[in-house]
């Protein structure tokens, strides 16, 4: 795992090689996003960083997530129903939807990376990415139906 520090001085070099603003409020958003794998929205980022910087905007955040996506760090999560969510977990992955409280969970599988690069190579596609969204009802939500 990356020290606090390492993290921190690797991030503030990929935001400033790249001509972004470096402050107080920015790190710390970036670190929630970044250290995340609950798929938070724009505003449970909000919301966890005003503990912090009790004077950022919104605006920041919304932002500061636009600059992550431009730096391939983050990838949003659109889904038909509610609000954008952003994953900053960019190894080929499931994620686990539940249509009832709207958690996401994370599933690793060896099987999903070599799957999505076979279907590329046979139809002659260069993949830049993917994701796969599987629906359904969290353990928790399954028992109260």
């Amino acid at each position: 795992m990356t020290s606090p520090v390492k993290f921190d001085a690797s991030l503030i070099e990929k935001l400033r090689g790249k001509g972004y603003k470096v402050t107080p409020q920015r790190i710390a958003i970036c670190r929630i996003v970044l250290n995340s794998r609950s798929h938070p929205s724009a505003q449970q980022v909000y919301d966890e960083v005003k503990k912090l910087h009790p004077t950022v905007s919104l605006a920041t955040v919304y932002k500061t997530l636009e600059v992550l996506r431009n730096l391939d760090l983050v990838q949003e999560i659109n889904f038909s129903r509610g609000q954008a969510r952003f994953d900053s977990y960019l190894t080929p992955h499931i994620n686990l939807v539940c249509l009832k409280c709207g958690k996401i969970a994370d599933v690793d599988d060896v099987t999903v990376k070599e799957m999505t690069t076979r279907v590329a190579a046979a139809a002659k596609f260069k993949l830049v990415g993917q994701r796969m969204d599987v629906y359904g009802f969290c353990q928790k939500c399954s028992g109260t139906l």
